[in-house]
C-alpha cells in the first residue's frame, strides 16, 4: 500500500478543495469523478471499500488512496496535479487560484516523497526477438511500451504469450514440435529435459530448471485469470512487477545457457 501519513493525505485534501470546497475534488461532479477514475485507472471510486469512511468525493479518494499500491496512488496524483494545474491556469489572477496556490507545494511534496519511493522501471532483459517473425516483433515491442507506461499488470498476457512462442521455437531448433494446445509449463518441461541431455548441469541449476515447471504452470493460470486475456481482475501492480521480473529471470537464465550451448 501506499505509505501515506496524516499530514500528507490532509495536504492532498486542501489541495483537491479546489475550486468547489472542502468535501470535494477539484471540479468533479459525482459522474465526471466516476469516469476519471474508471476511465484512466480502471478503478470504481465509488466502490463499498472506497466508502468505508464515507461517501463524499473527499472521503472515497482518501480511503482509495490509502488502500492502493504506491504507483497507483502516483499515478493518480500525479493527473489530479495536472487537473488542478488546468484549473488554476484558466484563472490565474482570481482570488480563489491564488489562495489555492499556497497549498501546492504540500501536495507537490507528497508526489515527490512517493516518487523517491518510486521501483525502478522494469526492463525487457530476457525478452527480445529471437528470429524474424512480425508477431514476434510487435509482440516484444508492445511489452516494451507497456512497461515503459510502468504497467506490468497489463504485460502479463503477452509476456505468456512470448513464452509460448519462445520454447515453441526452442523446441523447433532442436527437431522437436508443438501442438498448438501445449501448455507453457509441458512445453518447458520438454525443453528442459534437452537441456540436462545436452549440458553438464549443476546440481543447484537442474533444480532450479526443474522448480520452473511448477511455476509456468502457474504463470498459466494467472494468463487465464488474472490478465487482459480475458475479462479478468488484474494483479495490483505490485504483484505484477514481481511476476514479470521472476519470468524474465528465467529467460535470462535460459538465455545464457543456449549462448553455452554454442560455445559462446
Amino acid at each position: 500500500m501506499a505509505d501515506l501519513k496524516r499530514l500528507q493525505v490532509r495536504a492532498i485534501e486542501e489541495a483537491m478543495a479546489y475550486p468547489r470546497g472542502h468535501g470535494y475534488v477539484l471540479d468533479f461532479s459525482d459522474r465526471t469523478m466516476r469516469e476519471f477514475f474508471e476511465d484512466e485507472f480502471g478503478v470504481d471510486i465509488y466502490s463499498e471499500e472506497n466508502r468505508a469512511n464515507g461517501s463524499s468525493k473527499r472521503n472515497c479518494l482518501s480511503t482509495f488512496l490509502l488502500r492502493t499500491d504506491q504507483q497507483t496512488a502516483l499515478r493518480v496524483l500525479r493527473a489530479l496535479w495536472d487537473r488542478r494545474e488546468g484549473l488554476l491556469e484558466s484563472l490565474p489572477n482570481s482570488e480563489e487560484a491564488q489562495a489555492a496556490r499556497t497549498k501546492s507545494k504540500a501536495f507537490q511534496q507528497v508526489i515527490e516523497a512517493l516518487q523517491e519511493n518510486e521501483p525502478a522501471p522494469l526492463t525487457t532483459q530476457g525478452v527480445e526477438a529471437f528470429t524474424r517473425d512480425r508477431t514476434l516483433e510487435e509482440l516484444v515491442a508492445d511489452i516494451e511500451r507497456t512497461l515503459a507506461a510502468n504497467k506490468p499488470e497489463v504485460a502479463i498476457d503477452h509476456l505468456h504469450t512470448y513464452c509460448m512462442k519462445k520454447f515453441a521455437h526452442l523446441l523447433e531448433v532442436r527437431g522437436q514440435t508443438c501442438d498448438k494446445d501445449e501448455p507453457l509449463h509441458s512445453r518447458f518441461g520438454r525443453y528442459r529435459k534437452c537441456l540436462e541431455a545436452e549440458q553438464s548441469l549443476h546440481e543447484f541449476t537442474s533444480r532450479a530448471l526443474k522448480s520452473f515447471i511448477s511455476l509456468l504452470e502457474s504463470f498459466n493460470d494467472l494468463r487465464n485469470n488474472h490478465s487482459l486475456a480475458h475479462d479478468n481482475e488484474l494483479l495490483s501492480p505490485t504483484e505484477a512487477r514481481f511476476i514479470f521480473s521472476s519470468v524474465s529471470a528465467i529467460l535470462v537464465m535460459l538465455r545464457a545457457l543456449e549462448s553455452s550451448r554454442y560455445g559462446n
